[in-house]
Formats: structure tokens, sequence, C-alpha cells
């Protein structure tokens, strides 16, 4: 059973932000932002066609300085934020922004030509600032996709935005400062879909904390959850209490915040520092991620997933000479050996040549993703059928 080749596309500038179009549900959809100090910097929209295996992509340009974040709304397709460099007075600060694709651009026309005149801006929204001055690190959208609220990791707080799509301005609506020892600063941070979405977890070097949005308070903290600094952290989808974190240790961990004195398993098969880390949205033993050794992985994790004993089917059977008039159900594994699924690496993805900074799972196909390193190279690629079967099967 052969796999499809992986598909390439390479930026003309450095890159280190990669995001899925969230509210993209139909089409496979990816934003990437460019971070070239020279030139004026870009957002590629970048469009699968799974069909023909071939990427048709627009590049719109970004107005302000070089992007260190970008993420997409979950309600709104068209609108997405950057948090960029900010130079002005040889003083330099991470700002954030809401921006719209524009929609009278044709945004996947081939023939289009890609000279920098040629493409057009984004359309600025607003600018996503903190009523005391403050880096905006990176933004997060409300995940329930009805909610116009947004979240902004500054420094040493979390923001919170209101948007008001009628009057294109944020509104802050909460904020409160993040303690912890040693660096102060937040590295990253991530919604939290359960709980009615009202908690993040949020890493500042190599500790995690959840926090209630309602009060501000915390509600877990995870010390010394790695011995680097902690790079990303994601939510499993299917199971409320359940998160996994990476970092520069070159660990990926899982944890159940119930219960945070140790981690339910480590994975250690990267040999630098891992930078992102993906449940997939549907099935949630399989894990991404990527690192700084220029490689991809897909891990399978179903001892810990919503399916730890494989897909199951219900069975009605009858034995009449022993059970008349009864009838009884049993539960049978769906695989064809009838075997349960185990833990391992599923495949090792190799076409990066640069540490791998972001990867992220498609909103409209459960098993493809994007990849991106820092030499600008995009690449998308699939999980192998095989495994894709033995899933579904």
């Amino acid at each position: 059973m052969e796999d499809e080749a992986p598909v390439i596309y390479g930026l003309e500038f450095q890159a280190r932000s990669l995001c899925a179009q969230e509210a993209e549900t139909d089409n496979i959809r990816f934003l990437v932002g460019t971070q070239s100090l020279r030139a004026e910097n870009q957002v590629h929209y970048i469009d699968f066609d799974d069909e023909n295996n071939v990427i048709n992509k627009t590049v719109f340009l970004h107005r302000e300085g070089e992007i260190w974040n970008i993420s997409s709304s979950t309600f709104d397709a068209s609108l997405l934020s950057t948090c960029f460099n900010k130079t002005s007075d040889a003083k330099s600060e991470l700002r954030a922004a809401v921006w719209q694709l524009p929609g009278t651009a044709d945004p996947f026309n081939p023939s289009a030509d890609d000279t920098s005149s040629s493409h057009p801006h984004l359309q600025f929204k607003c600018y996503l600032t903190p009523e005391e001055h403050s880096d905006v690190k990176g933004v997060l959208w409300h995940p329930g996709g009805d909610s116009h609220s947004v979240i902004g990791l500054c420094e040493d707080k979390i923001v919170c935005w209101d948007l008001d799509s009628a009057s294109s301005s944020a509104k802050v609506t909460s904020s409160t400062s993040v303690e912890g020892r040693g660096q102060h600063k937040l590295t990253c941070g991530r919604w939290n879909p359960h709980h009615n979405c009202n908690q993040i977890a949020t890493a500042n070097d190599t500790s995690i904390r959840g926090i209630d949005l309602r009060s501000m308070s915390q509600v877990y903290q995870i010390e010394s959850a790695h011995s680097q600094m902690v790079r990303d952290l994601d939510f499993n989808p299917n199971k409320q209490y359940y998160l996994v974190s990476c970092g520069d240790d070159c660990r990926v961990k899982f944890w159940d915040t119930r219960n945070v004195t140790v981690p339910l398993k480590v994975l250690s098969e990267h040999s630098h520092w891992v930078w992102s880390v993906r449940y997939n949205h549907f099935h949630d033993q399989l894990v991404l991620t990527s690192s700084s050794d220029s490689r991809v992985i897909l891990n399978s994790v179903v001892s810990l997933s919503s399916e730890p004993y494989g897909r199951l089917t219900e069975k009605d059977d009858t034995d009449d000479a022993e059970n008349e008039g009864k009838k009884y159900v049993t539960k049978t594994f769906s695989s064809r050996n009838h075997e349960p699924p185990k833990d391992g690496v599923i495949a090792t993805y190799e076409e990066h040549e640069d540490s791998v900074y972001a990867v992220d799972w498609s909103s409209a196909d459960p098993w493809t993703f994007a990849s991106l390193s820092y030499d600008g190279r995009v690449v998308i690629n699939r999980v192998p059928r095989s495994e894709k079967y033995k899933i579904l099967l």
C-alpha cells in the first residue's frame, strides 16, 4: 500500500509561524507568516488540493514587522491575528493585531505574478493592546467558535479582549499577572476546549499553570514540568483532563491535570529542542511533534487516548442451546488481527533541512498536516494509509 508523496512549498523568506485556518472545515488551508528583517513581510495563504496533490497559494503583504506568531479565528475564516516585532526609535517591542483576508482578492489564482508589487495587503482590523505596556507573545482565539473573545499572552500577564466586529475594535475585559519563580515571562499557552472553555494553560520557563478565566485564579500547577524551557502545550480534544507538553529537554510529556506529581508518559524520540506538539482533532491517539533536529514525528499514544483498546464494535450473539430466549452483546476489536493497538512511532518525516518550528493538523481533513522549518519550507504530509485504515476499520 503506497502512501502519497509529501508536497513541498518554499517561501522566499525565513519563517517560524504556521497555523491551520481553524474556521475552514471544507478545504485544507494553512497560514504561514514570514520573518524578514530587510523586506516587507508576508502571510502565505495555502490551499492544498488533496485530489491532485498540489498546492495553490496567494501571498498577502503584512505591513508591520517580522511575524513571530500567527493564529486564525475560530468563528470567521477571513480573520487572523499576528504577533510581530515593531521597531521604532531604536526600541523593539512585540505587538499584536487582528487582520482580515481581502475579500476582493482571488486567493488561489495560479497565474498570479509573484512579484512584490502584485501582492495585496492584509486588511487591518485592530491592534490588541494591553492596558499597561507589555510585549504580546501569542494570541489564543476562543475554541468554542461562537465567542468573539481572544486572549493575549504577554510577558507576565494574561489579557482578555472582546472583539467588536461592528466597530472593528478590541476591548480589554480582564487581565491578570502570572507569578512564577526565576523567569516570569510566559513562553506559550493553550486554551482548554473543555470545562465550558473557562480555563487556559500557560507555561513560563519550566512550569505549567492552569488558570480559571472566570476568577483568574490558578487551578493547578506543574512545577518543573520539564528540566528546561517549555515550548508548547496542547489539550487532548476528547479527554478533558489530559494535557501534553514539550520543551528544550527534548522530551514530550503527557499529564493528567488532576494529579500532576508525575507525567503519565514521556516520549524521547527527538535529539534536540521540541518546538511544537499537536493532538489530532478527531483521533486523539495521533500526536505530532516537531523539533530543531529537523524532524517531524507522528506518534501513536493509544494507551492515553479515548479509544485505548482500539475501535470497538458491538456484536449480538445468541446461543440457542445454552441461552434459549436470551440475547447478549459482546464487544470485539474491529482490527483484523484482533490484537489491541500499541503505542509507538508511526512515522518520522525528514523532508526538512532546518529547525522545524511549527506543525499543525488540518481543520478539514483529520489525516493531513503541515510543518514549517526556519528556512521557509512548508511540507504537507498525511498519516500513512496503513495507520489510517487500522484506526477506521
